[in-house]
């Protein structure tokens, strides 16, 4: 039996109106309790009284450590429990193990519990860099599925359920299937169909959903990947959902796989979960599933009609472009979620990274990201931006006759030519960028956002990907994580 498993029968009054968690920490917090444990402010304001000043005596208050009786220790359930088993109800799931290092650390555990079922999985190659980090952690060896590229764009999409047929047939060992939907532009592939190819190949479907931790409280939002299937899903609460950044949860699903991934789960989430979990953030799980689950039918709909608002005025001004239709033009592009917004810049003559850094500079709007052709606003479930102050300040962009000029284009990667985990320990040296061109890289790098590696440990290195990487680094708000100098003149690649 699951710690989840005998909840409702112990209590009946149990629903998703209830924030036990949140609950247990406001009754310590209020209970008159002299604090001689960690953290060392011990919710003392003279202890520190710049952090209260900053943060609010109240935030102290609640900043209660882990094993505290009645809160994560005791009988079960505790209320910790309780809140772990209203997210699963919540999601779709058997069972929810809350994060707090993000949903990378999601993909860290779910690496090190599919080792667990062996040393191979088929894998999106646009996963996000925490899954390479995994690989090389684990011990796991990747075979790629790729997924198609709208490379004028810079958009990596998803996979279709033939090319993922294919390449589980090509690689019989595989223990598991391992994809990313929604992309980090709203790209959402046939996540139904992907988890029958999986299990027709007798493997679990691993689902990187870490922007879709929305999806499922609306009805006009797509169906979550646990209601369609997967068997484990990583779910980046933080993101549209709108926890504390930096947390997360971890869904495992109903399927045939759940009481084999089990065991393999609790004990890698152990080994990367600190000792000392953050309360505060555990917390705003706690009460984002609560305002999903209880109020996201009205809240996500005010959302949706500000963004299509946006998209409606942005189509009839007619400078710049809306994305939604082309994306859909993908075979493995199923829908689109409506709360996120790519913009296409260049239409309207300035490009992605010039026009956000102009909007933040001179408007203080701050987008999510850009490419060299298109902007990304994203509208949190229930949060209700200022549309006409977006779409002054967008329209007031200037011109600087970026038409005219060269799409920083979106290269494939590599060949491979060692494991993740062989280059990554390997012995190293940094070159400069020219001469690592044909080199075996040993390191991740990824132009970020949106964080999906443009070189792995084991690729070699290409002309295109140090162009590219370059030039990503080289523009406003240009960022590549994983760079061992800003402008990216060095690369660090295995001896020999």
């Amino acid at each position: 039996m699951t710690p989840h498993d005998s909840l409702s029968a112990h209590l009946p009054g149990l629903d998703q109106t209830c924030t036990p968690y949140a609950d247990a920490l406001t009754a310590y917090a209020d209970d008159d309790v002299l604090r001689l444990d960690v953290p060392g402010h011990q919710a003392s304001t003279h202890a520190q009284p710049g952090l209260a000043d900053f943060l609010g005596p109240r935030v102290l208050e609640l900043d209660i450590p882990p094993l505290t009786q009645g809160i994560d220790f005791g009988d079960a359930p505790t209320p910790l429990g309780q809140a772990a088993y209203l997210a699963a109800q919540a999601w779709g799931g058997k069972r929810t193990w809350f994060l707090t290092n993000g949903a990378s650390k999601g993909n860290l555990v779910a690496c090190l519990a599919l080792r667990g079922l062996g040393t191979q999985v088929v894998l999106q190659r646009s996963v996000h860099s925490s899954v390479v980090d995994g690989l090389a952690l684990a011990g796991l060896d990747a075979a790629f599925v790729y997924p198609s590229i709208d490379a004028e764009f810079g958009i990596a999409h998803g996979v279709t359920p033939p090319s993922l047929d294919a390449t589980l047939t090509a690689n019989p060992d595989a223990v598991a299937a391992y994809v990313v939907t929604p992309s980090y532009f709203g790209a959402v592939a046939d996540v139904a169909a992907l988890a029958e190819v999986a299990h027709r190949h007798g493997v679990p479907l691993v689902v990187d959903e870490a922007w879709g931790s929305h999806f499922g409280f609306h009805p006009q939002l797509p169906t979550n990947a646990l209601r369609l299937g997967a068997d484990l899903v990583i779910s980046s609460t933080h993101k549209l959902a709108g926890s504390l950044t930096q947390s997360a949860m971890l869904h495992l699903g109903h399927g045939d796989f759940a009481d084999r991934l089990e065991p393999l789960l609790d004990r890698a989430f152990r080994s990367m979960q600190s000792t000392s979990a953050s309360a505060l953030l555990m917390a705003s799980l706690d009460h984002a599933r609560h305002q999903l689950a209880v109020n996201g039918h009205t809240t996500i709909g005010a959302s949706l009609d500000a963004v299509d608002k946006l998209r409606g005025r942005i189509e009839a001004e007619g400078r710049f472009g809306i994305l939604d239709s082309r994306m859909l033009g993908f075979d493995d592009v199923v829908a689109v979620d409506p709360l996120r917004v790519v913009i296409d810049t260049r239409a309207g003559g300035i490009s992605g990274h010039e026009a956000r850094h102009l909007l933040f500079e001179k408007h203080r709007i701050h987008f999510e990201m850009s490419t060299d052709s298109v902007l990304v606003a994203v509208v949190g479930a229930g949060a209700i931006p200022d549309v006409d102050r977006l779409l002054d300040a967008l329209h007031s962009l200037p011109t600087t006759g970026v038409s005219g000029t060269p799409v920083i284009q979106l290269p494939e990667p590599g060949t491979r030519a060692s494991s993740v985990r062989d280059a990554y320990f390997a012995p190293t040296e940094v070159v400069a960028a020219a001469d690592a061109i044909g080199r075996i890289s040993a390191d991740t790098v990824a132009a970020y956002p949106p964080g999906i590696p443009n070189l792995l440990p084991g690729e070699v290195v290409t002309a295109e990907v140090v162009d590219f990487l370059q030039q990503t680094a080289a523009a406003p708000f240009g960022h590549v994580r994983g760079a061992l100098v800003k402008d990216m003149s060095l690369f660090r690649v295995v001896t020999g």
